[in-house]
């Protein structure tokens, strides 16, 4: 079992072993000669280039020192040609160099196995894309090919028109949503429309152009669910992609059938149709790679032959020849064959859709095909032009459907239906109904004490998460062949992504403590054999348990149940993860590693929704995340530690992707909302209320952590809040170094305002197990790095947490004159490491990797890593499963490895 074709991940072991092992302080020259200052190859992430795209953005780091940030980059394919390329930075160092780029490419560029990006002038593209404003202030974008018109602020129709020359393919592209007061049947249906409340452009070429719609969906005098809109338009395309988000902002009470409940979720736009109703086509698509081909009035089939080349013609897709040349006993009776006007796609689940079509509206409907994944692509059009239109992850995020109506008429309409009108209503109420009499001390203590959930009144809401979806358009002239079709259908499910290799991102210093995966020895070997396998155990267990759904898909979930097979789904904190104990962070460090696409593609839907769904975006909690529970809002537990900054900045600096970006910058002052939640109110003994901005508690660990990762984030993206981020982060340096035992005295009150803790008058020692298990490790790897000649006081504090944690119980009396259980001691192996490799320590070293390897919280070597299969009748269907796998432990044990093999792999134990 492996999670990744080691073939592909590098091309000899030899290679890999003489890979040299570079710190964060890294010297500039020591970054030239990895090759910094040569071309960056870089390739696309499926390994061949794609047949169809709708223009590619990707991240490419940079040592320090390297460029400054009016650097320009070309691009040129590995053969020489040149390739138009736009380029923006993304992060900073702190000399002011350049640390991360985003570059992007159109759709027409060059096709090749790799590229080469380089310090230069970039090949101007033969059609720039332009921004201009139109009539009214509306704002008008041109790729060279195609041209969207998009309303003014107040508008329900957010896209007025794409043209391809003089030809309207599309018009009126609007966002609709359907509402309904109750879940029981008949309930009153109400029907939204998403308005216009600010439209701004966020870039304007030459290559790529972004337009941001903001507004929310309304109906008579009710504006709910906030939207952001981003369409992004490449040079020379005839394609346009859209990230959508929505916020829920909803009322759903628990216990009432009463409130708002989402009955559908869509993009909409119409396609006016001027061909023959024989010469229109309608197409949908299986993840498989097959097409559904239909014409609206089939000439194929019928008691007459209209003649081959008729027959072949709408078969492929092509303008039928003069009715002239048909057999006349078909010409003549045209008006007799129906016209299937209306097609719906539905994907109640993950396990099966339907395609059903009827002539127009008030007619019976009549099964079409059926299958198990559509693609969720699908195409609307005739000879003289159409749109094919995609709606990433349908199937994985099911209820989801696509619509076609009125296709025999003068226009169609097209709909991407994010969530299904023919599902259920979507029901986001709180599970539980228990808590009605319960104290507040009960339902903590109680809760967590059975169910490991902890509950709170009013807390288990949804009230201000979020979901974002990836559509892809084609405006194109006429009805595209099959493989172009279904060259269209694979980009929208994986859209092409340039990146460069895991030793060229690990000599540009980034990311912390890492390295390339390495098996030049046989101990190394079979950690990284381990490595893979742990990521293809939760592979395949998301396919098995199916872990798909609307709001679900991207998360795993966090402990198993033995005795019944399954994972504990409907157990308190025991069900979904969201996040818990890094792993997000074990994916994105997996992927660095190795490169492979499909851990990249395992992240990247993770980060989607861990960051959307598992964090409040609105509200009083905006900013915070939820611990681990049965529903993803459920806990009451409101925390940065999910909602952490380290989670979201691999996919934000390798993709260039703006709303990644957005919910980074979300989290900039993020520790106001301890205002308005203590994180630690459960198990307060001290009396500390919130209230004061000036003297917030905030943790060492989990708090400091997730809130100094959001600091170091807006600090080194370079943005309006950097030097106020900047000088927080660094006073909270200072004032933790401070503190009467450092990271030991495990928290302080927090000046909102200046980042400054008060420094505590006892010398009290507190420390938890859980301070370094949510990304501090990580953050301040990177902190140190970049700070640690300017702070030594806190170099020092972080060192000393780091080789103490887990020393003997006289070593911690002798550093703080008290003691502590060294809880996670696998798992605090790598800062063991941490020291072990900053000091030069070869004893440290040594203790490293036998906590690793002898810790209670770890599964190696005496586990069984090979799933076992358990047979029906004792479970619903064969199940495979490794019954000692918790997803703590699996996150943690893989972060623990990989930094430990970066760290100190040349003295792991033979």
């Amino acid at each position: 079992m492996s999670g990744v074709d080691r073939r592909t991940v590098f091309k000899g072991a030899a290679a890999a072993a003489a890979l040299t092992q570079f710190s964060w302080a890294q010297s500039r020259t020591a970054a030239a000669a990895a090759g910094d200052d040569d071309d960056t190859e870089l390739h696309w992430l499926e390994g061949s280039p794609p047949d169809a795209h709708a223009g590619a953005t990707w991240g490419v780091p940079w040592a320090r020192g390297t460029h400054r940030p009016e650097q320009r980059f070309r691009l040129a394919t590995t053969g020489g040609d040149e390739v138009p390329v736009q380029s923006w930075p993304t992060a900073y160092w702190p000399d002011g160099s350049v640390k991360w780029t985003a570059h992007a490419i159109a759709p027409d560029a060059p096709r090749a196995d790799g590229y080469l990006l380089s310090a230069g002038s970039p090949a101007e593209p033969a059609h720039r894309v332009t921004v201009g404003r139109g009539v009214g202030g509306r704002i008008e974008v041109s790729t060279g090919v195609i041209t969207a018109v998009f309303g003014a602020k107040g508008s329900d129709t957010v896209v007025r028109g794409i043209r391809r020359g003089t030809t309207e393919i599309a018009r009126d592209g609007r966002l609709v949503a359907l509402r309904q007061d109750s879940v029981r049947e008949g309930a009153d249906l109400d029907s939204f429309a998403g308005r216009i409340e600010k439209i701004t452009v966020e870039q304007d070429g030459p290559v790529r152009a972004v337009i941001r719609v903001e507004g929310r969906h309304r109906h008579g005098g009710r504006a709910w669910l906030p939207f952001v809109l981003r369409f992004a338009f490449f040079a020379g395309a005839e394609s346009f992609r859209l990230v959508h988000t929505f916020v829920w902002d909803g009322e759903q009470r628990p216990g009432s059938d009463q409130g708002d409940f989402l009955r559908g979720l869509g993009v909409r736009f119409t396609v006016p149709l001027s061909d023959q109703p024989y010469d229109r086509h309608v197409r949908f698509a299986d993840s498989g790679g097959g097409l559904f081909s239909e014409a609206v009035q089939g000439v194929t089939g019928l008691r007459r032959d209209p003649g081959a080349a008729v027959r072949a013609a709408q078969i492929a897709g092509e303008r039928l020849p003069d009715t002239a040349t048909w057999d006349t006993r078909v010409a003549s009776r045209l008006a007799y064959i129906p016209r299937w006007g209306d097609y719906t796609l539905t994907q109640p689940t993950a396990d099966g859709y339907q395609i059903r079509k009827r002539t127009t509206a008030g007619y019976g409907w009549i099964p079409a095909a059926a299958g198990q994944c559509a693609a969720g692509f699908g195409y609307a059009g005739g000879a003289s032009g159409g749109l094919a239109f995609g709606l990433r992850d349908f199937w994985q995020r099911h209820p989801a459907q696509l619509d076609v109506r009125g296709a025999e008429s003068a226009a169609a309409e097209v709909t991407l239906w994010l969530y299904s009108p023919e599902a259920q209503p979507l029901d986001l109420r709180f599970y539980h109904d228990g808590l009605g009499q319960d104290t507040y001390e009960e339902q903590s203590d109680g809760g967590l004490e059975i169910t490991y959930e902890d509950y709170q009144p009013g807390f288990g809401t949804p009230y201000g998460i979020a979901r974002t979806s990836e559509l892809t358009f084609w405006a194109v002239a006429k009805t595209p062949p099959a493989d172009v079709l279904a060259a269209q259908a694979k980009a929208v499910a994986a859209p092409p992504l340039l990146a460069a290799t895991p030793q060229r991102l690990r000599s540009a210093g980034v990311f912390g403590d890492w390295a390339p995966v390495d098996r030049s020895s046989k101990a190394r070997a079979v950690l990284e054999d381990h490595l893979d396998d742990l990521f293809a155990y939760y592979r395949d267990q998301r396919e098995e348990r199916r872990w798909y759904g609307f709001l679900d898909y991207g998360d795993v979930q966090h402990t198993y149940d033995n005795d019944r097979h399954v994972w504990r789904y409907d157990i308190g904190g025991f069900a979904w993860d969201n996040s818990e104990l890094g792993t997000d962070l074990w994916l994105w460090y997996h992927f660095l590693r190795t490169g492979s696409a499909e851990v990249f593609r395992f992240a990247e839907a993770m980060t989607r929704h861990t960051g959307e769904v598992d964090v409040y975006h609105l509200g009083k909690w905006a900013g915070l995340g939820t611990r681990h529970g049965v529903q993803h809002w459920a806990d009451s537990a409101k925390q940065v530690r999910i909602s952490t900054a380290a989670n979201r900045r691999f996919h934000y600096y390798l993709t260039g992707d703006e709303r990644t970006g957005d919910l980074l910058s979300e989290l900039a002052d993020v520790e106001l909302t301890f205002l308005e939640v203590d994180p630690q109110r459960k198990v307060r003994t001290d009396g500390y209320e919130p209230g004061d901005r000036h003297a917030l508690s905030v943790g060492f660990g989990t708090d400091w952590g997730g809130i100094s990762a959001a600091w170091l984030t807006e600090w080194e993206r370079g943005g309006p809040g950097a030097a106020r981020a900047k000088a927080k982060l660094v006073n909270s340096l200072r004032t933790i170094a401070a503190q009467p035992h450092g990271f030991f005295t495990g928290a302080g009150l927090l000046d909102a305002d200046t980042g400054k803790f008060a420094v505590a008058t006892d010398t009290a020692v507190n420390v938890s197990h859980l301070s370094a298990v949510f990304g501090l490790v990580e953050t301040n790897s990177e902190i140190v790095s970049l700070l640690g000649d300017e702070e030594p006081e806190f170099r020092t504090a972080w060192l000393d947490y780091a080789q103490y944690y887990n020393a003997t119980d006289a070593q911690k009396r002798q550093l703080t004159g008290s003691t502590w259980k060294s809880a996670l001691p696998a798992a605090h192996s790598r800062i063991t490491a941490y020291a072990a490799q900053r000091k030069n320590d070869p004893t440290l070293a040594t203790r490293a990797w036998n906590e690793f390897f002898t810790g209670a919280d770890t599964y190696f070597p005496s586990n069984d890593w090979n799933p076992v299969t358990i047979k029906t009748p004792a479970v619903l269907r064969p199940t495979r499963e490794i019954p000692w796998i918790s997803t703590n432990s699996s996150a943690q044990w893989a972060l623990a490895a990989i930094q430990n093999l970066a760290l100190i792999g040349d003295r792991i134990p033979s």
